[in-house]
């Protein structure tokens, strides 16, 4: 529904000129039913049917009058509510919110094909400790509330210029990134169908785009602290602190990507801690042991004031490695390499890691995010922190006064 790209544009200092014209919006119904991915013993144990449950959203088309919709394209956002039938009673039902952007990829007269992005929160109705069955507990969900992440293809057949039949394949993913055990979390592919309805559409060439000049910088340098809270095992119900603090350099191939390296440090007062009942590590009376320090690939995927990230690292300083209650067949109960091979997701962390979550840019500089750290597809933890970005700004993009290091929120408009 969104209106093709218009290749005729304005110098920014013309913005302001070009704003009229309708403010359009949709309204999206749609039907879905799913299957279990990575099902856990839980879920099989119980033996659901297929996932069902229902998506409505309010999407909002690009106005092409800021930069980040002139560098993604023009892609369309929106506000999501899903109804979520998870199959069985015991698992329950739940409700999921979550803003969600789709970016456009191929078009024609009669099909247009998005990328559908969304993160949010989910909440369930029944948990491990809610549910009645004492032979079949939920032990997929340890809490109500749970992040939501979910991502897939968006298609659109065109009926009118106000109507259109939508069509959806998609991934969803509902845990609370072990804050409360248990939390084996549910993965869930589905195949959706329903109806777009655009109110208020523009005619072609009503709003002009604006052509923005490139981002001002190309180098910058992220110094994050971030927290959190860990359980251990779901008889424990106490929480333990996890904190991380990250330094990185990323270099902008481009107005909307970046790539970089970073060194992370971790401690995760859960492991090994003697006082949790958690029967994955050996104890252990040394803080010490709970810290680790990796080294990151960064990734970051630019949508104005928010940034999409994704980092892959590899632990140098890993003395958790060691302290493996289980026998492993390779390196039995002794010490192991750096690169160790894994029993596998879910029985002991890996050598490496991943982080991907979502910065929001409160003010010039200055901005927060949240982050889950995975190994594998198994989420250790779910951070929230607080960083400063330091930029490099290229002469053309520097303020009076040639500040080198101040990337103002709204730096297009200096």
């Amino acid at each position: 529904m969104t209106a093709a790209f218009c290749t005729q544009s304005l110098s920014a200092e013309n913005s302001s000129t070009q704003k009229s014209g309708n403010d359009r919006f949709s309204i999206k119904a749609q039907a879905y039913m799913g299957g279990y991915v990575s099902a856990s013993s839980n879920i099989r144990d119980i033996d659901p049917s297929a996932p069902t449950g229902l998506n409505i959203g309010i999407e909002f088309p690009s106005s092409r009058q800021r930069p980040w919709q002139q560098y993604l394209n023009d892609p369309t956002v929106g506000l999501g509510v899903s109804y979520l039938d998870f199959g069985d009673g015991i698992m329950g039902k739940g409700i999921a919110m979550y803003p969600y952007i789709m970016l456009n990829g191929f078009r024609s007269e009669h099909f247009h094909l998005k990328v559908k992005l969304a993160a949010g929160l989910a909440a369930v109705n029944e948990t491990y400790y809610t549910t009645a069955d004492e032979i079949y507990r939920n032990k997929t969900f340890g809490s109500h509330v749970n992040a939501y992440l979910s991502g897939g293809l968006n298609l659109e057949f065109p009926i009118t210029r106000n109507l259109c039949i939508n069509g959806e394949f998609g991934f969803y993913h509902i845990s609370n990134g072990r804050t409360v055990e248990p939390n084996k979390g549910a993965n869930v592919l589905y195949g959706g169908i329903g109806l777009v309805a655009t109110l208020n559409p523009e005619e072609d060439g009503e709003r002009q785009p604006v052509q923005f000049p490139d981002m001002p910088y190309r180098w910058s340098i992220n110094v994050t602290a971030s927290g959190g809270a860990h359980a251990a095992d779901q008889s424990d119900g106490r929480k333990f602190l996890i904190s991380t603090l990250h330094v990185g350099g990323i270099f902008s191939t481009c107005n909307w990507h970046g790539i970089g390296v970073g060194v992370d440090a971790f401690y995760n007062d859960a492991i090994g801690n003697p006082e949790t009942n958690r029967g994955m590590y050996r104890k252990t009376e040394n803080p010490a042991d709970r810290l680790r320090v990796g080294l990151a690939l960064n990734n970051e995927f630019k949508f104005g004031d928010v940034t999409a990230l994704v980092d892959w690292g590899i632990y140098v300083i890993n003395p958790v490695r060691n302290l493996y209650a289980n026998d492993n067949p390779i390196y039995g109960y002794g010490p192991r390499p750096l690169f160790y091979r894994s029993d596998g997701a879910g029985t002991e962390e890996a050598f490496h890691y991943i982080r991907f979550g979502l910065r929001y840019r409160i003010y010039d500089n200055l901005y927060v995010q949240a982050l889950a750290k995975t190994h594998m597809h198994i989420c250790e933890f779910i951070e929230f922190g607080v960083g400063y970005q330091i930029p490099f700004l290229k002469k053309g993009g520097r303020t009076e006064g040639r500040r080198i290091f101040r990337h103002s929120r709204d730096w297009w408009q200096n």
